[in-house]
């Protein structure tokens, strides 16, 4: 089996919901299965530090997730318009694997989860994309082809997939729409993943 990395950091729970459904359609896919992985949080504090193992739930990724991997999803929620400080952490120290060329060629797909309708997801996604393409990694999208994203009234682009949690109702549950288009994005780059390695 071939395994597809999801990559995601979560502080309330939205963001890892969408990862648990862009892995369920990672894992639709004929020979491909998902690898989940979150990223430890960072502080303001030098003297803290994360253990290398959390005490509970999705362990941490490594750079050799990121090697080993044939293809990549990541997720965030939307932090001004940006991706979390502790994602972020983590890509800028994968300068060795973009020095030896372990993501280039490999297809990578984004998704995010904002408190507001005008929350920033969009420029979100594309902070998310930019380093993946430094690295050499061929964007995958979600084509209108997927009749949820015409429907959603959550979240959802053609970047990549989303949750809106509306204010007014506070909930980080995922919509229908959210979760099928979730999913679309995990099987299509795993399905592209497929591909190139054929």
């Amino acid at each position: 089996m071939s395994e597809i990395l999801v990559l995601y950091y979560s502080r309330y729970g939205a963001t890892k919901k969408l990862a648990d459904y862009v892995c369920r359609g990672i894992d639709k896919v004929d020979g491909m299965q998902a690898r989940l992985r979150t990223v430890a949080e960072i502080s303001t504090s030098c003297e803290q530090t994360a253990p290398e193992i959390p005490e509970q739930g999705v362990i941490y990724a490594t750079n050799d997730d990121l090697i080993e991997c044939a293809g990549l999803v990541m997720g965030s929620p939307t932090h001004f318009g940006n991706m979390a400080a502790a994602l972020k952490y983590f890509i800028d120290n994968s300068s060795p694997v973009w020095m030896e060329g372990n993501l280039s060629g490999k297809p990578a797909g984004v998704f995010t989860s904002s408190s507001s309708l005008h929350g920033g997801h969009e420029t979100t996604l594309t902070s998310m994309m930019l380093p993946l393409l430094h690295h050499g990694m061929l964007m995958v999208g979600i084509p209108y082809s997927v009749p949820s994203l015409s429907m959603t009234q959550g979240g959802g682009t053609p970047y990549g997939a989303g949750h809106i949690n509306k204010q007014s109702q506070n909930t980080h549950d995922l919509t229908e729409d959210e979760k099928k288009i979730a999913m679309a994005l995990g099987q299509r780059v795993a399905e592209t993943a497929k591909k190139l390695m054929n």
